[in-house]
C-alpha cells in the first residue's frame, strides 16, 4: 500500500507546485495575494474551464468575509488542489467542440464567417464580454478571409491531458 500512498503524495506535490507557479505569475507584489480578477485566468491556465457561475462559486469559497479585492494563496491552494484532484471543470473534448461548430455551420461549408461568430458569441448562451470577443476573433478569424476554419481553430483550443 505504501507505493500507492507515495504515488498519491507525489501527485499532490506536483499539483501544488503547478498551482504555486501559476499563482506566483500573478502575485505582482510577492505578498501571497492576487487580484480577484486574475483568479479566472489562473484557474484556466491550470486546465480547468469553469463557467462564470462556477468561477463565482469558487471565488466565494476563497474570498475573505470582508472582500478586499484580492485572494490569498493559503486559501487558494487547498481549494485548487481539491478541484484538480477531483478533475472538476475539465475542458470539452475535440469531437464535442467540432459537433458544436457543425451545428452552428448550418450550410456545412466548413467555416463560420466573422459576423456569424460574433452573433453566436454575443447572443447565444453565456454572452462573451467585448474583451473576450476581441480575443477570440484575433485567435480564430483568418484576417485575410474573415472566416473561422473551425477544424483548425479547435486544435488550438484543446488542452492535452498530461
Amino acid at each position: 500500500m505504501s507505493g500507492e500512498k507515495e504515488a498519491a503524495e507525489a501527485l499532490v506535490t506536483d499539483l501544488q507546485r503547478k498551482i504555486t507557479e501559476a499563482f506566483n505569475v500573478f502575485d505582482h507584489e510577492n505578498n501571497q495575494t492576487v487580484d480577484v480578477r486574475e483568479v479566472g485566468t489562473i484557474i484556466r491556465s491550470l486546465g480547468c474551464c469553469p463557467t462564470e457561475g462556477e468561477l463565482h462559486d469558487m471565488l466565494a469559497e476563497v474570498e475573505e468575509e470582508e472582500p478586499t479585492g484580492s485572494i490569498r494563496f493559503e486559501k487558494f491552494l487547498p481549494m485548487m488542489t481539491k478541484v484538480l484532484l477531483e478533475r472538476r471543470y475539465r475542458p470539452v473534448t475535440e469531437d464535442v467542440l467540432l459537433r458544436a461548430f457543425e451545428v452552428l455551420d448550418e450550410s456545412k461549408k466548413g467555416y463560420l464567417t466573422r459576423d456569424e461568430l460574433v452573433k453566436y458569441m454575443s447572443e447565444e448562451g453565456e454572452p462573451f464580454t467585448q474583451e473576450e470577443m476581441e480575443e477570440m476573433i484575433s485567435a480564430a478569424v483568418d484576417p485575410d478571409k474573415s472566416i473561422v476554419l473551425y477544424k483548425d481553430y479547435i486544435l488550438t483550443m484543446v488542452i492535452e491531458d498530461s
